[in-house]
């Protein structure tokens, strides 16, 4: 202390510092940078569309620009999503210490801050191509909404599918100046893989859910869920499997989507007792089903030249 009374100089430094740290660490929780997994399932298949639209020749500022568009939308989403449900997230076990729903941070500084990163992301996607703009407003729109479908549509799983892989039109768009059959097709494959992963992410609620009023796949699907995930799962890879067909794809592509398989066919076993340690790990898994298809997509477009096919 000063002989004024007040703080020294050197104490109010440390004060704000820390101050400003805890805020920064409350965002960085707002936006789940702590928790990687959701940026993961928006970038693998936003990856699958710019490997195949380029015929696994991306322009590497294609590839820094859409990894860095999917860190600041997924971050944006989380932000928009704690918002939408900030009156519900203190009733469910999984999600009452978020920031905004302990009261940590105030609903302005929610709104400003998904404002600020939304901003970004469309800062970010200016340098492409003007059909890829118009997406981008889109698929920010897709973001925005998706919390609040949990009020009425019983599958909002499946919108979320849509709006997780939205990047993939986009990816098309900005590679080859249109998005074509192809890119709705993967679209479609995307939405089923969502509303396997997402119903397992449901199913670690459903309970909370349930007392509170919102709907979900988990709810919907009612005691068929975990054949429900396994028929997404599946048809996912049958819609994957066309595609490859379709482009001529080979080995390397379909050990990639057996590689997947295997996977989901893990996740049977961790979901299949409906324990909520299962399900939510069956769902943070699902980074490696991504990862092996993406996987089986660049050896398949390295490999093909190299053996002359």
């Amino acid at each position: 202390m000063t002989g004024s009374g007040r703080p020294a100089p050197g104490k109010i430094r440390h004060m704000t510092f820390a101050t400003i740290k805890q805020r920064l660490d409350l965002y960085e929780k707002l936006m789940r940078l702590d928790k990687p997994i959701g940026t993961l399932l928006l970038l693998w298949p936003t990856l699958w569309a710019l490997w195949i639209a380029t015929r696994g020749q991306p322009h590497w500022m294609l590839v820094w620009i859409f990894a860095l568009g999917t860190l600041l939308m997924r971050s944006a989403g989380c932000v928009i999503n704690d918002y939408a449900d900030r009156d519900f997230d203190p009733h469910v076990e999984r999600t009452r210490d978020r920031p905004l729903a302990a009261g940590h941070v105030s609903t302005r500084e929610a709104l400003t801050l998904a404002a600020v990163l939304a901003f970004g992301a469309f800062l970010v996607a200016l340098p492409i191509f003007r059909e890829v703009w118009w997406l981008a407003l889109i698929a920010l729109f897709l973001a925005a909404s998706y919390p609040f479908t949990k009020r009425f549509f019983a599958l909002p799983q499946a919108y979320l599918g849509v709006a997780f892989g939205f990047g993939i039109p986009m990816a098309f768009a900005a590679a080859t100046g249109q998005v074509g059959a192809l890119g709705w097709t993967l679209l479609v494959a995307n939405i089923f893989w969502a509303l396997a992963y997402d119903t397992e992410y449901a199913m670690v609620d459903r309970e909370d859910d349930l007392k509170i009023g919102i709907r979900t796949a988990a709810i919907t699907f009612g005691r068929f869920d975990v054949l429900a995930v396994m028929l997404c799962y599946a048809i996912t890879l049958g819609i994957l499997a066309a595609i490859g067909w379709t482009l001529r794809y080979g080995a390397a592509y379909l050990g990639g989507l057996v590689v997947a398989a295997a996977v989901a066919g893990y996740h049977y076993t961790l979901i299949r007792n409906r324990s909520r340690e299962g399900c939510f790990a069956a769902f943070r898994h699902n980074k490696w089903f991504g990862a092996a298809i993406f996987a089986g997509i660049v050896a398949e477009l390295n490999l093909r030249p190299w053996l002359g096919q």
